[in-house]
């Protein structure tokens, strides 16, 4: 059944980033994918938030499998994220290596930090 839910939640999880996504490149129109910052950006934070609130707590691993595993895994996408890295590498030469290194880099360290934060939000519950 938990099998199920993950499917499940990955789906909506995966529906949710075509939507966010799609948001963002209606007023972002930039050489970078801010879309894909956004969902990872955001997913991160999430993800640190539903762990933190509920480390503690016996009988919730099937919530964090299906909400962090099946929800926040199907909207994000680092895959995504290296895929266009790597095209932003190819487009123009060594300018755009640069801007792909700076985009991989800075979505890393930002997704990183708003993990941390929901974690640190979380715990304060």
């Amino acid at each position: 059944m938990i099998v199920l839910a993950v499917a499940l939640a990955g789906g909506v999880g995966a529906v949710l980033r075509f939507v966010v996504d799609a948001l963002v490149a209606r007023w972002h129109d930039r050489s970078v994918p801010l879309g894909t910052i956004v969902v990872n950006v955001t997913g991160s934070f999430l993800l640190g938030l539903l762990v933190a609130l509920v480390h503690g707590h016996a009988g919730l691993d099937a919530l964090v499998t299906v909400l962090g595993t099946g929800l926040l895994g199907g909207y994000t996408s680092f895959s995504t994220a290296s895929v266009e890295a790597v095209t932003i590498a190819l487009r123009d030469g060594a300018r755009a290596a640069v801007t792909a290194v700076g985009h991989a880099v800075v979505m890393l360290l930002v997704s990183l930090a708003a993990a941390g934060l929901g974690l640190w939000l979380g715990a304060g519950f």
